[in-house]
């Protein structure tokens, strides 16, 4: 099975966002899916429950508090994807038992410089995992909300291209991901000309995930 790792110690940067879309991309391509939230707010636990009853619904595991050493033993043998959605403020080594059984680590960043700032502490961390260190686990950087027609965001991509951790994709701003959440869906479900358009925005991550 492939396990991606979404992470940030940013609150608001977009983590359950990445994880749920995710995690419904490869359900909706036939793929097994188990969303694992370690989150103690449950929003990805409460994203899967709300879609249980779509073909394409994703098995959520919780993962939270205790249940954060076990959760390996959860999912199932024939899982053939897993998502990894983890709480605001952790660190890598708060991480590690996720970090352990990851192919990839995706990170989303808002591209503000407080945002930026505090990502820095966070990578800080990851690379003294020696997998990470040594080339041997990929981490890709997601510009999240991104605004590309502003100063500011142009200038926050152009800071992070000079980091040692690709970007891997830009998401741009819109309200239907907040929207989509609450019914459980995600923009993956719909084929709408102005959904496409925001689809697109994943495929370099969706590459990248797959190249891992």
């Amino acid at each position: 099975m492939k396990t991606i790792l979404v992470a940030s110690s940013k609150g608001g940067a977009g983590k359950t966002t990445l994880a749920s879309n995710l995690a419904a991309h490869f359900a909706l391509d036939g793929k097994r899916t188990v969303l694992v939230d370690a989150d103690p707010q449950g929003s990805s636990m409460h994203w899967a429950q709300r879609r249980a009853e779509l073909e394409s619904a994703v098995l959520p595991i919780d993962a939270s508090g205790a249940k954060k050493r076990g959760w390996r033993d959860a999912v199932p043998a024939d899982a053939e994807r897993v998502v990894i959605d983890v709480p605001a403020g952790a660190m890598a080594d708060d991480l590690a038992p996720f970090i352990e059984h990851a192919d990839a680590i995706v990170v989303p960043v808002i591209p503000s410089g407080i945002d930026i700032e505090a990502t820095v502490g966070f990578l800080n961390t990851l690379a003294k995992v020696p997998r990470i260190h040594k080339r041997k686990l990929p981490v890709g950087l997601v510009v999240n909300r991104s605004k590309p027609w502003t100063n500011a965001s142009q200038q926050a991509v152009e800071m992070l291209k000079t980091w040692p951790y690709p970007v891997v994709a830009q998401l741009r701003d819109t309200q239907a991901y907040v929207v989509l959440a609450g019914l459980g869906r995600s923009l993956f479900d719909y084929r709408s000309a102005q959904v496409r358009d925001h689809q697109s925005d994943w495929d370099p991550l969706l590459r990248w995930v797959k190249k891992a």
